[in-house]
């Protein structure tokens, strides 16, 4: 408030002086800037009453009066930062950043330190509203050779040796990465703004960037957590402890800071951050089972939010509080102890109150919609639902809460037997999804509870209800009402899948929409049925849709962790190189998927089959099936594909195939990990050469990103061809190729490299990885198998589940560009014929750990 009678004062002065040299056709405008004057003031005094709401109306009717009057662009700014602030202050993001526009337009071509300290004040009320990348944006842009970009907050502040804006500007972007789940990056940039901070002896900053240190190492411990528990369901004991050490340590860190910056907050006095520093302490404790301290520092944080004043901070405060009064309160949907809810419930309502005084909507909806919750888990369904709606009008410009509300609502439809309004709430839920995406589902992607908890149930919960009412085992004719509302679950699926893509790659994910929902595959291609699979809590449904337009849904009764158990083993069998094959796994597998619909698929006369996999069953390929007398691949050309939305459906033309081939025959080792020479990658590179004439080779050292990038740069290639180690892990980060150099190369990485090149100005043909491996049972890697020719920017893929000797894998690669030269032949179909020449070579090769592993992705045409 300091800072805002500071600039109140100079504006005064302004007034004064330019009363002398205004021009007599300017009278008629002096009688109203001194009413601008009287505004301004009483704003400031509403303000510092706590009136926030209170103190915009006279600012904005001085504002208009300033901006008739002649020379008094000066005072428009001043007051339109004033608003921004303001508006800030009752969390209402989005009009704050438009009143930040006009402050910045002013300084921008006259103060460039003041518009870089404006600049990062925008950025965190974009930070607000969860759009993360335009705060990054604003504050540093895409980093360049360890710099920002100019004009951004960061390079105006150190242009001008700000120290002050610098820091706020470094621990603005460290907490904007830390939001979008980029943790080392954020501690990278909150370090900077901390050791500036320090520098210029600043406790707030230093505060500041201290309690967001703790919170991205918390986030990392967390992140640490889950993928030690997913490790341990892998059977990676080893793997699965180093992780959970890793965690620990990273949550004494968090400590650490967080207590550091409770100290510093202590000596200052400072109210607010001492709680917000209680609260942050709170789960660092629970997680190390350490109750005692984190019930006294629950204590101790309740005890000053008491003495907060009635503003935001209180509002959250208040909400944390009553949502930490036990350890395992992760998803939005688990419920508070029985015992703990009435002093959660006593919480909320004080923080709605406080809410409805300031009118800080975003604030109310977050507060009486955990109210309504626990009265949903109360069973209590009247003020649950009275309170879910007032929370959804309260959140009517937050989208990105306003669907958790619209879910809530559908979830209490759903529990007192409304079907129809339940889904309609549902159908709400995820059309705002729709619309913010891109935001929501990049943030904070690593941690997989967060979109595992928060979305991913939304949609599945739609698709339960919507097949209730759909027959089992009974084909369904395209005229037939429950196959329009078979369509509509399929379309509700391909949205899940878009979602479960954008989330895995995060925000350098580019989803390329190219088809829309109720296309006719029947137009397209007469001769290929798709199988879509939809794993739900205790069963799975199986979706066959066929050229004509008729549909058939079969029920797998089996839960969704025997189901991951049984998928498991048969890819277990399918790795057992050495061991004689057991078809037993493939077979029941094959009755599960297949055979109901065998009668289907003969009447139809079906060559190809495609599937839309979910969950585990994307981790092993279908080719291998057997149905007791042969395998699947021996019946029909088999292909997968991520979404039909994302695939388009349109031949290619064979006479202008050509490659760019790049292979590593040498042994590596990347981060510690040894990956093993492939002494068989030269023929296959000579293969490829062989097959599709005019191909580029890059063996080994000239397998670069340079050399790559000039290739593409200078050269149209329809096809990349890869020979040379590949791991799809948990995350993208751990998804990537080995180069000749020994570097990684990410899939994301190659996508920018093909997109940015002018050459290819079309998505290339096919990208073919011939020596990927996926870990057994890891669903989000073989996710990011399923999306890899979406993020590559390729219209197909041709990769591999796991290794193989590279001795086969170059006899498919021939017989496989052989017959795609062959315009009578789809790519599925040269797909099969390669895999079926390897089984009937016989001995080890029909075994299926051979030539199962490989898949074809996206377009099979």
């Amino acid at each position: 408030m300091r800072n805002l009678r500071c600039k109140v004062r100079f504006l005064l002065i302004m007034f004064l002086s330019s009363l002398t040299c205004l021009c007599w056709d300017s009278m008629p405008l002096l009688t109203q800037v001194p009413y601008a004057h009287q505004f301004v003031q009483q704003g400031i005094e509403r303000y510092q009453a706590g009136d926030y709401n209170g103190a915009i109306a006279p600012w904005q009717r001085a504002l208009i009066l300033y901006q008739k009057a002649k020379n008094s662009q000066q005072e428009v700014a001043i007051v339109a930062e004033n608003l921004a602030r303001t508006y800030q202050q009752i969390g209402q993001g989005n009009q704050a950043i438009r009143y930040w526009e006009q402050a910045i337009a002013y300084y921008r071509p006259i103060d460039p330190q003041q518009t870089g300290r404006l600049l990062t004040e925008q950025a965190q009320s974009y930070s607000s509203i969860g759009q993360n990348r335009q705060a990054i944006a604003l504050l540093c842009g895409t980093v360049q050779d360890q710099e920002c970009l100019p004009q951004t907050a960061v390079s105006i502040a150190r242009a001008h040796k700000d120290l002050l804006g610098e820091a706020a500007a470094w621990g603005s972007l460290g907490e904007a990465y830390r939001i979008r789940g980029d943790y080392l990056q954020a501690i990278n940039y909150l370090h900077n703004s901390l050791k500036i901070a320090e520098e210029i002896a600043n406790p707030q900053l230093q505060i500041s960037a201290l309690n967001s240190l703790g919170n991205a190492y918390s986030n990392l411990a967390q992140v640490g957590d889950r993928q030690a528990n997913s490790a341990e369901k892998l059977g990676e004991s080893e793997q699965s402890n180093q992780l959970r050490q890793q965690a620990a340590s990273n949550n004494s860190k968090a400590l650490e800071y967080v207590q550091n910056s409770l100290e510093l907050a202590q000596k200052q006095s400072d109210r607010t951050h001492q709680t917000r520093a209680y609260i942050n302490l709170i789960p660092l404790y629970y997680r190390q089972a350490n109750y005692t301290a984190a019930a006294q520092t629950h204590q101790q944080a309740l005890g000053l939010w008491q003495q907060l004043p009635n503003d935001r901070n209180k509002i959250y405060s208040a909400i944390d509080l009553a949502k930490l009064q036990q350890s395992n309160t992760n998803s939005p949907i688990e419920c508070l102890n029985p015992q703990v809810q009435p002093n959660a419930i006593t919480l909320l309502e004080q923080a709605a109150s406080i809410a409805q005084k300031t009118q800080d909507n975003r604030a109310l909806s977050f507060a009486i919609g955990e109210l309504g919750h626990i009265y949903e888990c109360r069973q209590d369904y009247t003020p649950a639902l009275k309170l879910t709606q007032q929370a959804r009008w309260a959140a009517e410009q937050d989208k990105d809460s306003l669907y958790l509300w619209e879910w809530q609502t559908g979830r209490i439809y759903q529990a007192q037997n409304q079907k129809p309004s339940a889904i309609n709430a549902y159908e709400k839920a995820i059309a705002t999804i729709e619309t913010i995406r891109d935001e929501i589902l990049t943030a904070n992607r690593d941690l997989q509870f967060d979109f595992r908890d928060t979305v991913d149930p939304i949609y599945r919960d739609l698709i339960t209800m919507k097949l209730d009412t759909v027959p089992s085992a009974v084909l369904l004719a395209a005229t037939d009402a429950n196959t329009k509302n078979l369509r509509s679950v399929l379309s509700t699926a391909d949205s899940l899948k878009l979602a479960e893509l954008q989330n895995y790659f995060g925000d350098d994910c580019t989803l390329n929409v190219v088809n829309q929902q109720g296309i006719d595959i029947g137009s397209i291609d007469k001769n290929t049925a798709i199988f879509s699979s939809i794993i739900l809590d205790k069963q799975t449904a199986i979706i066959a849709s066929f050229p004509n337009g008729n549909k058939k849904v079969i029920w797998l009764n089996k839960d969704n962790e025997s189901l991951r158990q049984e998928i498991n083993e048969f890819r277990l069998g399918l790795e057992s190189f050495f061991d004689e094959y057991d078809p037993q796994p493939a077979q029941k597998v094959y009755d599960w998927l297949i055979r109901p619909f065998t009668s289907e698929l003969q009447q139809a006369k079906i060559n190809t089959l495609v599937f839309i996999q979910d969950g585990i069953l994307r981790s092993v390929p279908m080719a291998a099936l057997h149905d007791g007398t042969q395998f699947l691949i021996q019946k029909y050309a088999v292909a997968t594909t991520p979404g039909l939305s994302l695939t388009e459906l349109k031949a290619s033309n064979p006479q202008n195939f050509r490659a760019l081939a790049l292979g590593l025959t040498e042994s590596a080792v990347i981060d510690g990990q040894k990956f093993a020479p492939l002494s068989h990658v030269q023929q296959e590179i000579g293969e490829v050469q062989e097959q599709l004439k005019g191909s580029t080779p890059l063996l080994n050292a000239e397998f670069n990103r340079t050399r790559l990038q000039q290739e593409l740069s200078e050269n149209s290639y329809p096809i990349i061809h890869i020979a040379t180690h590949g791991v799809f892990g948990t995350v993208p980060e751990d998804t990537f190729l080995v180069t000749g150099n020994q570097e990684k190369l990410t899939i994301t990485e190659l996508d920018m490299l093909i997109r940015s090149t002018t050459k290819n100005t079309e998505p290339i043909e096919l990208l073919t990885l011939t020596a990927c491996q996926t870990a057994i049972g890891d669903d989000r890697a073989a996710l990011g198998l399923a999306g890899v020719a979406v993020q590559a920017g390729a219209k197909s893929a041709l990769a591999s589940l796991w290794s193989i000797e590279d001795a086969a894998t170059a006899q498919v690669a021939a017989q496989f560009y052989q017959s795609l030269t062959d315009s009578r032949m789809s790519k599925a179909q040269a797909l099969q014929k390669a895999q079926l020449a390897l089984i009937e070579k016989g001995d080890k090769y029909t075994h299926p750990a051979y030539w199962a592993p490989y898949i074809l992705i996206g377009n099979w045409l």
